[in-house]
């Protein structure tokens, strides 16, 4: 998200939300031994046919057999918390920086046969926005059913004539969650509960989702995997990832925007092929793991139980950083029993707010041995992690009270050291441009700044 954009309306309405009781995160402390895990984890196919145990147990073993984690007994851990199974066949493309992934979407939508659905945070009338609508457009026009979900709070400053172009086209519209309540149709007013989720879903069976907003903002790649360096801020850009997924996984994307969609407006979804016969596409084991406010904090549990099952190491790439007592326990924990923990953050950010609340946390973080980097060569807006170099999550999900509390948010999880190869590569670039923030050069920060931290802290419920 660009919390920038969010935070002034937010904050304008915050007496509002103080008038209503305060949500809470589930206590995670010993989940990984709490939890009863099946013998064997689910793994279903193309079809949503759940594997013979046999046929599971065979492909868990294969596939993990490498592994300094446990993954079988992770997997397992994982869906007893998040109630959602693995999908098997299908194949995965990390995708780096705006511009890549733009592309690739672009690709994607010129090419859609029957079936587009957009849902994301961020969806701007500028150059890049009016690309993306006029591709959408002109798919709708040539027969292609579109719908799209976007969030009223994200889309805050944009014109409405910007949507009602392409609802007047024939494109399916709704906002998440008005800010207006009058445009309530049934539902309770829930300002701070936002649709942060980025998710693009093609036939039903492409899907892209991450961190990446349909903006300008990012259009300008962060030079990843380049050693040049930008000569001015104006040639700075965003570090972003996002992923592309071909194959039985896309139908999941499909339900859970078929489901908000639902939850959002009583206009059904135009009749179309939504979820087509996917054959397997690749060899990647992914699940798919969404969150919203009041539901089971799916993915806290997913993130909390991988940190709590490492082995070696936990390399988190995070825009927004403000994690709970909870998370942070977790980290320190991981770092004394040895794990290496690095958490690669921003060195500049486009939310002072965050940024300075981020920053209150470093102490105890530092002296739990939990290693920080400032990335220096762009504006850090990433959220991904990999652990053990097998366990991997892309998403729009940050570390913070935000994500995990009061946002709608979807994850994948890629299970396989093959793409576990690929995220490690990325984190160590990262770490090539970034600078460690040791505890010596934090001790010695300004007494300005830490002002700044102590007067943020107290706002983490609502960052």
């Amino acid at each position: 998200m660009s919390a920038k954009r969010m935070q002034p309306c937010l904050t304008a309405l915050l007496l509002c939300w103080t008038l209503v009781a305060c949500a809470s995160l589930p206590d995670v402390k010993n989940l990984n031994n709490e939890l009863e895990p099946v013998a064997t984890p689910k793994v279903v196919n193309g079809k949503g046919a759940l594997l013979n145990v046999n046929s599971r147990a065979a492909l868990l073993n294969k596939r993990w057999a490498k592994s300094g984690m446990d993954l079988k007994t992770q997997a397992a851990l994982e869906e007893a918390a998040t109630g959602v199974p693995l999908i098997k066949g299908n194949k995965v493309t990390l995708l780096f920086d705006g511009p890549q992934t733009m592309k690739e979407m672009l690709k994607a939508i010129t090419e859609a046969k029957s079936t587009i659905n957009l849902e994301t945070y961020i969806f701007d009338q500028d150059p890049m926005g009016l690309k993306f609508a006029d591709a959408l457009i002109e798919k709708q026009q040539s027969g292609v059913t579109v719908n799209i979900i976007y969030d009223s709070v994200g889309t805050l400053g944009v014109p409405q004539a910007f949507f009602d172009r392409m609802r007047a086209a024939g494109i399916h519209l709704v906002a998440f969650n008005p800010v207006n309540p009058a445009k309530l149709k049934g539902e309770d007013w829930k300002i701070n509960n936002r649709d942060h989720r980025k998710v693009l879903i093609v036939d039903g069976k492409m899907a892209f989702t991450g961190g990446i907003n349909i903006s300008n903002t990012y259009s300008k790649s962060s030079l990843f995997r380049s050693k040049a360096k930008p000569s001015d801020k104006s040639d700075v850009g965003w570090r972003d990832t996002h992923v592309k997924i071909e194959g039985p996984a896309a139908a999941a994307f499909q339900w859970l925007f078929i489901r908000t969609w639902a939850q959002q407006d009583q206009a059904d979804l135009p009749d179309a092929p939504y979820f087509p016969a996917i054959a397997e596409m690749g060899d990647k084991l992914v699940r798919v793991v969404a969150s919203e406010p009041g539901g089971g904090f799916e993915i806290y549990k997913a993130y909390i139980l991988a940190i709590q099952e490492a082995k070696k190491s936990i390399h988190i790439t995070s825009a927004y950083f403000v994690p709970d007592k909870q998370t942070v326990d977790a980290l320190v924990a991981a770092a004394r029993r040895g794990v290496d923990v690095k958490v690669v953050l921003p060195g500049v950010s486009d939310s002072g707010l965050v940024f300075h609340a981020g920053h209150a946390l470093y102490d105890q973080l530092l002296a739990g041995g939990v290693r920080i980097y400032h990335l220096k060569l762009a504006v850090l807006h990433a959220k991904t992690a990999v652990i053990d170099g097998a366990w991997s999550t892309v998403g729009s999900t940050n570390i913070d009270m935000r994500s995990f509390l009061h946002n709608s948010e979807l994850n994948v999880v890629v299970l396989g050291d093959s793409f576990g190869r690929e995220m490690e590569n990325a984190f160590q670039e990262d770490l090539r441009d970034s600078e460690e923030i040791t505890r010596a050069k934090w001790e010695s920060r300004p007494w300005a700044d830490r002002m700044k931290e102590w007067a943020a802290q107290f706002m983490h419920y609502w960052l």
